[in-house]
């Protein structure tokens, strides 16, 4: 996790060294136009729900009846929990979405990233451009279905009081483990490895993958600036941090 954590840095020192910045900057101003736009009305959508659902169902009057302090807190803190998991399963869609989208350049990217390691160059092939996408979207597909069923679960585990409370963070953690997955497997199908070997790879140095994806959601708190590097920063640290491990394994 430590070295999935510490590849960001390698990645901001090898972009400026290899001059990458425009294979970053266009795709991750269209990245965070899209997500400030989708963060903001899905936000507004959300709120409105809850307090729509607090009137139907009376919940806020009766609360209101009661005049109970504590069960007051334990609603407000319910719906913030709850506010908080559907923002991140928004986040999740829109994610998978936008990894869909720019597989082609994610997987550029990685291959560019590795070719200027090994000093060498891959030559371009329209072919495995094209294998590339299917692969990525295929593994995107698979994520975002694992990641909801992790997030429904862990959905109806929020309503319990105080243990509840928790599981925000286990939200955090499936995400980024799933996230920092589908970055980590553009390195995997270069070197031809099968979806299920990647799986069990990947499965075997999970730390990896959830020090890639958190690094990924922590830059999404310094706004604008952070959302624009995210994406490209995650796929060229996932392919430093996982290049020594399959020159061991050679």
């Amino acid at each position: 996790m430590i070295i999935g954590i510490q590849a960001f840095f390698r990645a901001h020192r090898f972009i400026q060294q290899h001059k990458l910045w425009k294979w970053i900057l266009i795709p991750g101003i269209i990245y965070a136009t899209l997500f400030a736009i989708g963060m903001y009305f899905f936000s507004s959508t959300s709120t409105e729900f809850f307090e729509w659902m607090s009137y139907r169902t009376g919940l806020s009057s009766w609360l209101n009846r009661l005049n109970n302090s504590f069960l007051g807190f334990l609603f407000i803190m319910g719906n913030l929990l709850l506010w908080l998991i559907l923002m991140l399963f928004y986040f999740s869609l829109f994610k998978y979405v936008f990894l869909i989208v720019g597989s082609p350049l994610f997987a550029y990217l990685s291959e560019k990233t590795e070719a200027i390691i090994e000093g060498k160059d891959f030559p371009f092939s329209f072919t495995q451009l094209l294998k590339d996408i299917k692969r990525g979207i295929v593994i995107a597909a698979r994520n975002s279905l694992w990641q909801t069923v992790y997030t429904l679960s862990i959905l109806l585990l929020s309503l319990i009081p105080l243990i509840g409370w928790l599981t925000p963070i286990l939200a955090v953690l499936v995400e980024c483990y799933y996230y920092g997955f589908s970055m980590l497997d553009y390195s995997m199908e270069r070197h031809k490895r099968t979806p299920a070997e990647s799986i069990f790879f990947i499965g075997n140095h999970k730390g990896l993958a959830v020090g890639n994806g958190l690094i990924f959601y922590m830059m999404h708190l310094v706004p604008v600036v952070g959302w624009v590097l995210a994406p490209a920063y995650s796929v060229i640290a996932a392919t430093l941090s996982i290049y020594p491990l399959k020159q061991a394994e050679k």
